[in-house]
């Protein structure tokens, strides 16, 4: 069978790490395809080839020596097994990306007569008044039909929504930049928490369209387009290769600040939200929030809906919880302790909201995500046997 042909299709103010993850981790499931076929079970290839280019052949990316080798060297690179990826873009060339480092690129046109497997749009820096490139939202439009899957890498989803793909499906994007893609494609559903969605459509013809959130999301991507075209195995050993989580627990709002779609700084509820992070252990029912803010039950609950976009109770829920999220990380307290500076009450309703919330454990948190300063010799929870069994 045939290499898979992955091409990433960049605009000119590229975002190189959303292309530089999923390019890695393809090039991590070449080495693994490598080692299977390899003389004597060993691979043919070392972990630390030169490059992506150091297995199969990466179009665009590579050093002046050939593929895979260093400058001065002309080391043939075997054919690829699994994957042949192309870095393109409308005109070709060098793109000097954001933040700097320059990429060389194919001219997408040149692609015309080459089947695509997957096509994969990165992401671009973005704002309220952005322009997107006309041509490759054109070439996007034209040649998706013809893929078998298209993806975006962060905010490559608003290039995916700006050629039509999008309408009608569930997206997420980062999280930061959810509110704007909303704004801006209607038609979309945005989702701003998961990592990424695999969208199938709702008719059997239409094309499987993924997006992913921002940067490390795009190895996240990878891997589990990687597991749907070569096996859990394979994209297991490009996971542990890459040592990062074969699938990542929870969605972005672990890495995200909880009230960022609400930080509305100078608006009507703002110094309310800082009073109710200041008092999480208090009654923060709407009765008490509304007298709080001077109002009666009613028209507060339908004001704050109104101006905030969800209702006091979820904003409760999202203080607490980044409340706790940020002294699990930041110290060993006992979960007891944070249950109840954090408003829980109890370690038993603090376990359920994480669960509810990121899919793990306040614990299973704790270890993903602990600051490199909290010592590791501090005295541990006590609860922590009773979380584990």
């Amino acid at each position: 069978m045939a290499a898979r042909h992955i091409v990433f299709a960049v605009a000119p103010e590229l975002v190189l790490l959303d292309a530089c993850g999923p390019l890695e981790a393809f090039w991590r499931a070449e080495l693994t395809m490598a080692a299977e076929v390899g003389a004597g079970g060993r691979s043919a290839v070392s972990d630390c080839a030169d490059g992506p280019a150091g297995v199969g052949r990466v179009d665009g990316v590579g050093g002046s020596g050939g593929p895979g080798g260093p400058p001065g060297t002309n080391r043939r690179a075997p054919e690829p097994i699994a994957y042949r990826t192309t870095v393109a873009s409308i005109d070709g060339g060098v793109l000097q990306t954001f933040p700097g480092l320059p990429v060389v690129t194919e001219r997408l046109d040149s692609l015309d007569d080459q089947p695509i497997d997957t096509l994969i749009v990165p992401g671009v820096p973005v704002d309220e008044h952005c322009t997107l490139q006309p041509e490759l939202v054109a070439w996007i439009r034209r040649r998706a039909p013809q893929a078998r899957r298209v993806c975006s890498v962060c905010t490559g989803a608003f290039y995916l929504a700006a050629a039509g793909l999008l309408d009608g499906r569930r997206a997420t994007t980062h999280w930061r930049d959810a509110p704007h893609l909303a704004r801006r494609f209607p038609n979309v559903r945005v989702d701003a928490d998961p990592i990424f969605i695999r969208d199938a459509g709702r008719d059997e013809k239409d094309s499987v369209v993924w997006t992913s959130a921002g940067v490390t999301a795009g190895i996240d991507l990878a891997l589990a387009l990687i597991e749907e075209d070569v096996g859990h195995a394979v994209a297991m050993q490009a996971a542990r290769r890459l040592v990062v989580f074969m699938k990542r627990p929870g969605g972005q709002s672990q890495f995200s600040a909880a009230l960022a779609a609400q930080a509305s700084a100078g608006g009507p509820f703002e110094a309310l939200h800082s009073w109710m992070a200041a008092h999480l252990r208090d009654d923060l029912s709407v009765e008490r929030l509304a007298d709080r803010a001077q109002m009666s039950p009613r028209t507060f609950a339908r004001r704050y809906v109104d101006e905030v976009g969800r209702t006091p109770a979820k904003t409760v829920s999202a203080l607490r919880l980044e409340a706790a999220a940020r002294v699990l990380a930041e110290s060993r307290r006992p979960l007891k302790r944070i249950a109840l500076d954090c408003g829980f009450g109890s370690e038993q309703n603090l376990r359920r909201a994480f669960v509810r919330r990121f899919g793990v454990l306040p614990l299973e948190y704790r270890e993903r995500f602990e600051s490199a300063v909290v010592p590791r010799h501090a005295p541990a929870s006590a609860s922590a046997a009773a979380e584990a069994s």
